[in-house]
């Protein structure tokens, strides 16, 4: 407990933070750059505080509310939900310095949570963009089909590609339709193949020809670059922007675009999220869910155009 004499004599808020700046520089050893930024976010609450109390106040004035109150007045000025939760770990890092010095009795920026992070809604292709750039690869040479059999297996199954580039000869199952896919954490799934897929993976299949190295390969990978080894996901993106050139698509899209694709086209078509997240590999349902506000915002525009009263004329 700090006692009153303690009190009579705290210092104020910026020669604690002063203080705060030199234990970071010399006993954290901590780069410039981030004590520049612990420096601007001590800064702008200080401002604030000196403001609200119509004078400098001591650290241990400083209350839960007060900094609760910062906080929403950073988040009313318009900043990112990433800035308010970076100006939040400023605060709970000083307040434990200053409670570590005894020159407060709790942190109060303790019980702040932050800011729930806004979710970005991913890019997708539709039905027709899709058909579109998965017929862009010509078919009258190895290096067409193989690119059409590396974007069909990416939209039919939802990989990422790094699954993609990862499948070897013995993940296919041709008969039965079937890809098993490395995922995240070496964790294994078996994913569906559909028609258009299975038809390009058997004629590029035709067509390939491994290399003396990758021939005595233990793990023969599917997919190879024109050397004979394992093509490399830099080099699937490169391929996929060459395409998109040619069709005219958004070239924001990415081969993650079409994993995106898959999930929201199965979602629209009245597929249920547990399904979805168990062909996705996602080990969390929130993960997947992102999706579903696509799908719904579809639906809404269906809506509109079709229910005679959806709104008013």
């Amino acid at each position: 407990m700090i006692d009153r004499a303690t009190k009579l004599s705290a210092p104020g808020l910026r020669t604690v933070i002063d203080s705060y700046l030199r234990y970071l520089h010399v006993e954290r050893n901590a780069s410039d750059l981030t004590i520049k930024s612990y420096a601007e976010d001590l800064d702008a609450l200080a401002g604030y505080l000196e403001e609200s109390f119509a004078l400098e106040p001591s650290p241990d004035e400083i209350t839960t509310l007060d900094l609760r109150g910062y906080v929403s007045a950073v988040s009313e000025a318009g900043y990112s939900g990433s800035t308010v939760a970076r100006r939040l770990a400023s605060m709970r890092s000083f307040f434990k310095f200053a409670q570590r010095q005894q020159l407060v009795d709790k942190n109060p920026a303790k019980p702040l949570r932050n800011p729930r992070k806004s979710r970005k809604l991913p890019h997708f292709l539709t039905t027709d963009e899709i058909g579109l750039l998965l017929n862009a690869p010509p078919r009258s040479n190895a290096a067409g089909l193989r690119d059409q059999a590396m974007l069909e297996t990416t939209y039919s199954a939802g990989l990422r590609v790094s699954e993609l580039v990862g499948i070897n000869e013995n993940d296919l199952d041709l008969h039965d339709g079937l890809v098993r896919v490395r995922g995240k954490g070496r964790k294994e799934r078996l994913a569906p193949l559909g028609s258009f897929a299975l038809d390009a993976l058997g004629k590029w299949l035709d067509v390939r020809k491994l290399s003396a190295k990758s021939e005595k390969l233990k793990e023969r990978p599917v997919f190879l670059n024109k050397f004979g080894n394992r093509i490399t996901t830099r080099s699937v993106g490169r391929m996929l922007e060459k395409y998109l050139k040619e069709t005219g698509l958004d070239l924001r899209t990415s081969p993650h675009t079409l994993r995106h694709s898959f999930a929201t086209h199965l979602l629209d078509a009245g597929a249920d999220i547990r399904s979805v997240q168990e062909l996705l590999g996602h080990k969390s349902l929130v993960t997947t869910q992102i999706y579903t506000h696509l799908s719904t915002a579809t639906l809404r525009g269906v809506y509109e155009k079709a229910h005679p009263r959806a709104k008013a004329s």
